[in-house]
C-alpha cells in the first residue's frame, strides 16, 4: 500500500517539474527586480488615503492571474517571440527611469509591462489574451499625476457636496454649502479628495470591473447594463460617505466625525458600493428573467 500511495505523488512531482523548472528563474528574477518597488511603495505611497486601494488592486490582480493561469498554459509556446522582446525591454526601461527618476506611475506601469512581455514571450498572444483582464486590472493602482487628479477632483467633490446638501435638507437638518464645504449646526466639512475624489471613484469602478469579471453572466444586456451603471453606483456610494460623516459629526461631534474619517470611511465606501453593485445585479436578473418569461409566453401564445 506504501507503493501505491507515493505513486501518485511521484506522477504529480514529475508533472510539476517542467513547469518549476520553466517559471522559477523567472519568478526569482521578478522577486529581485520589483520587491523593492513594492516595499516603497506600502512604506510611502500606499499608506496615504487617495492610493491606499493600491494593494488591494495588486493582491486582486494576482489572484485573477492564479485563477486564469491553468488556461494560460495550456496555450502553446509561440514558434517566434519576436513581439514579447520589445514589450518586455520597454517595461524595463521604464522601471529603470521610474526608480531612477522617481516617478511612481512608470515605475508600477513597468510591473505591467515586464508581466505581459514574459506572457507573451512564453505563451505568445493566445496566452496573453487569457490574461488580458488581470493586466487591464492592473491599471487601477497606477497613481494618477496630481494636476490630473486636481483638475478632475474639484467637479466630483463640488457634485457630491451638492446632492449631499440637498437630500440632508429636504429630511429636515440644517446644512448650507459653499463650493465644496458643508455646514451643518455649528459644524464645518471640508469634502476633501479622499472622501469624493478622482482615485475614489477609480477604486470602485475597479470594484464593480472585478465583480463582472468573476461573476461572467451570460447575458450581454445585463454586463453591459451593470457595466455603464457603475459609475452612478460609485457616484451614489461617494455620497453616502459623505452623508454619513456628516450626519456623524452632526450628532455626535466633530472628534467622532474624524476618527469615523480615519477609521471607518473606507469601509462604509466599500461596503456601499458593494451592496449597491449587488443589489442593481439582482434587479437587472429579474428584469432579464421578465423578458425571457414573457419571450417564452409569446411564443407558445
Amino acid at each position: 500500500m506504501s507503493a501505491w500511495t507515493m505513486r501518485p505523488a511521484s506522477d504529480a512531482a514529475m508533472r510539476w517539474k517542467p513547469h518549476v523548472q520553466e517559471w522559477l528563474p523567472i519568478a526569482i528574477g521578478l522577486l529581485a527586480l520589483f520587491v523593492p518597488m513594492f516595499i516603497g511603495l506600502f512604506e510611502g505611497l500606499w499608506r496615504t488615503e487617495e492610493q491606499g486601494h493600491g494593494p488591494i488592486i495588486l493582491a486582486l490582480s494576482l489572484w485573477l492571474i492564479w485563477r486564469k493561469w491553468p488556461a494560460m498554459m495550456q496555450k502553446a509556446p509561440p514558434r517566434m517571440a519576436l513581439t514579447g522582446w520589445p514589450v518586455f525591454v520597454i517595461g524595463l526601461l521604464f522601471h529603470v527611469l521610474g526608480r531612477s527618476q522617481q516617478i511612481p506611475v512608470v515605475e508600477v506601469a513597468s510591473f505591467i509591462w515586464v508581466l505581459a512581455g514574459i506572457v507573451l514571450l512564453k505563451r505568445g498572444f493566445a496566452g496573453l489574451k487569457v490574461l488580458w483582464f488581470p493586466f487591464f486590472f492592473m491599471l487601477f493602482m497606477l497613481p494618477l499625476p496630481g494636476i490630473i487628479v486636481s483638475e478632475l477632483t474639484m467637479p466630483m467633490k463640488t457634485a457630491v457636496s451638492w446632492v449631499t446638501e440637498h437630500v440632508l435638507f429636504a429630511v429636515g437638518y440644517p446644512i448650507a454649502r459653499d463650493g465644496v464645504v458643508l455646514q451643518i449646526g455649528q459644524y464645518q466639512l471640508l469634502v476633501a479628495d479622499a472622501c469624493a475624489g478622482l482615485q475614489t471613484l477609480l477604486t470602485l469602478e475597479s470594484l464593480g470591473l472585478f465583480y463582472l469579471n468573476v461573476v461572467q453572466h451570460a447575458s450581454a444586456f445585463r454586463n453591459i447594463a451593470l457595466a455603464l451603471l457603475i459609475v452612478p453606483i460609485s457616484f451614489t456610494a461617494n455620497v453616502i460617505r459623505v452623508m454619513t460623516l456628516t450626519l456623524i459629526t452632526y450628532h455626535f461631534g466633530d472628534a467622532a466625525g474624524q476618527g469615523f474619517l480615519h477609521g471607518f470611511a473606507g469601509m462604509v465606501l466599500f461596503f456601499s458600493a458593494l451592496i449597491l453593485i449587488v443589489g442593481v445585479d439582482a434587479l437587472l436578473q429579474m428584469w432579464v428573467r421578465y423578458r425571457e418569461g414573457r419571450r417564452h409566453a409569446d411564443a407558445a401564445a
